[in-house]
C-alpha cells in the first residue's frame, strides 16, 4: 500500500528526519540567546556580554551596584524568566487540551479555565484593590477561579461516571461564556478609574508586574507540570485514538482526561495568575510543533514548551518596544500574529492536512 506524501509528513513532521535530541538542543540554545538579547533590550540598552556578566555575578552571589545591575537583575531578568515560563506553560497547556478533546483547535480558553482566572482576579481588584491586597493575593485569587471553574467542567462533564470529550468542550464553552459576562459585570460595577484600568490590561495580558517570588513559583510550578506531562507524553498518543482505541491498548480514557484536566487546570491557573490572558499561544504553538516535528506527543511536548517560550519572549520584548515608552500588552501582539495563523490552521484542519494522529 502506498502511503500518501501528505500523510507521511504529517506523521513525522517537516523535521521528522532529525534526530529529537539536536531540535531540542537548537531550540535551548536559541531560548537562551534570546534570552540574554531581550534583558538587553529597552530604554537602557545594555550589550549581551554586560548582562551575561551581570547575571553570572549574581549567580556566584557577587552581585554589585549600579544602575545596569538593578535594571538587569531586578527588572529585567525576573520578567523574562517569568516570560519563559508563562510561555511554555500556555503552548503545554494547550497541547494537552488538544488531546484532551481530540480537536487540534482545542485550548484552555474553550474550557472556561482563562474566564474563571479572570474571574477571581477581577473579583480582587473591584473588591479590595491589587494594591491593598498584596503580592500574591491577585495571583492566588486567579488561580483559585481556574482550579474552581475545573471542577464544576469536571463535574457536568461526567456522563455514568465517565468524562466525554464532546460534552467537555460544550461545558467549558458555556461556563467560558458565563464567567466572560460576570467580568464584564464587575468591570461595568466598579467606578474605581484606576481598577478598571488594570483589569483591561490584565484582561489582554502584560508581564509588567513581573517580581522575583511571582517568576520563581511561576517557574518552578510550571517546570514540574511540564515534566510530569512529558513523562505521559506516550498515554496522549493513545488517548487521541478515541475511548474504543485507548482501550484496546489498556488506556482509561476518561481516567486520562480527569488527571489532563486538573494538569491544564493547574498550568493555567499558574500561568495566567501572573501574566493576565494571554491568547492563541495554546491554540498555535502546539499546532507548529505538530508541522515541525510529528503528531507523536513525546516530541511535540518538549518542542511546544521551547517554542512556546520562545514566542512569549519575543512578544514581550516587542510589548516594550514597539510604542515605547508606553507598553502594549501582549495579547494585542499574538491575536495580531495568532488570528491570521488561526485561520490557517482552520483551513488545514478542513482540509486534513493538520491533525493529531
Amino acid at each position: 500500500m502506498t502511503v500518501r506524501p501528505e500523510v507521511r509528513s504529517r506523521a513525522s513532521g517537516v523535521l521528522g528526519g532529525i534526530p529529537i535530541a539536536v531540535i531540542l538542543v537548537v531550540l535551548a540554545g536559541a531560548l537562551v540567546v534570546s534570552a540574554l538579547v531581550a534583558v538587553g533590550l529597552g530604554p537602557v540598552a545594555i550589550a549581551p556580554g554586560e548582562v551575561t556578566s551581570i547575571v553570572g555575578a549574581h549567580l556566584a552571589g557577587r552581585g554589585g551596584p549600579g544602575a545596569s545591575d538593578f535594571i538587569v537583575w531586578n527588572l529585567r531578568v525576573p520578567r523574562v524568566l517569568q516570560g519563559v515560563f508563562v510561555g511554555a506553560g500556555l503552548a503545554v497547556a494547550g497541547l494537552l487540551t488538544q488531546a484532551m478533546v481530540r480537536n487540534p483547535l482545542g485550548e484552555p480558553f474553550i474550557l472556561g479555565l482563562t474566564s474563571g482566572a479572570g474571574v477571581g482576579a477581577v473579583l480582587v481588584l473591584t473588591t479590595i484593590g491589587a494594591g491593598v491586597a498584596g503580592l500574591l493575593t491577585l495571583p492566588l485569587a486567579a488561580f483559585g477561579g481556574a482550579v474552581a471553574t475545573a471542577l464544576v467542567v469536571f463535574g457536568f462533564s461526567r456522563t455514568a461516571g465517565r468524562i466525554q470529550a464532546g460534552r467537555m468542550v460544550m461545558t467549558g464553552i458555556a461556563i467560558g461564556q458565563l464567567l466572560a459576562g460576570v467580568i464584564s459585570f464587575l468591570l461595568l460595577r466598579t467606578h474605581d478609574v484606576d481598577a478598571q484600568q488594570q483589569i483591561l490590561f490584565w484582561i489582554l495580558g502584560s508581564l509588567a508586574g513581573a517580581q522575583w517570588p511571582l517568576a520563581l513559583t511561576c517557574s518552578a510550578v510550571v517546570l514540574v507540570l511540564v515534566v510530569v506531562s512529558a513523562a505521559g507524553a506516550g498515554r496522549l498518543n493513545l488517548l487521541v485514538l478515541g475511548d474504543d482505541g485507548a482501550a484496546s491498548l489498556g488506556l482509561d480514557a476518561a481516567r486520562a482526561r480527569a488527571v489532563l484536566l486538573v494538569i491544564v487546570a493547574l498550568l493555567t491557573g499558574t500561568v495566567v495568575a501572573v501574566s493576565g490572558s494571554i491568547g492563541f499561544i495554546g491554540l498555535i504553538v502546539p499546532n507548529l510543533a505538530r508541522l515541525l516535528v510529528g503528531a507523536d506527543h513525546r516530541r511535540a511536548l518538549p518542542v511546544t514548551a521551547l517554542l512556546g517560550a520562545l514566542v512569549i519572549v519575543w512578544a514581550d520584548t516587542a510589548a516594550r518596544l514597539v510604542l515605547a515608552p508606553t507598553e502594549l500588552p501582549i495579547g494585542i501582539l499574538t491575536a495580531a500574529i495568532g488570528v491570521p495563523l488561526f485561520l490557517v490552521v482552520l483551513r488545514r484542519s478542513a482540509a486534513g492536512t493538520v491533525g493529531l494522529s
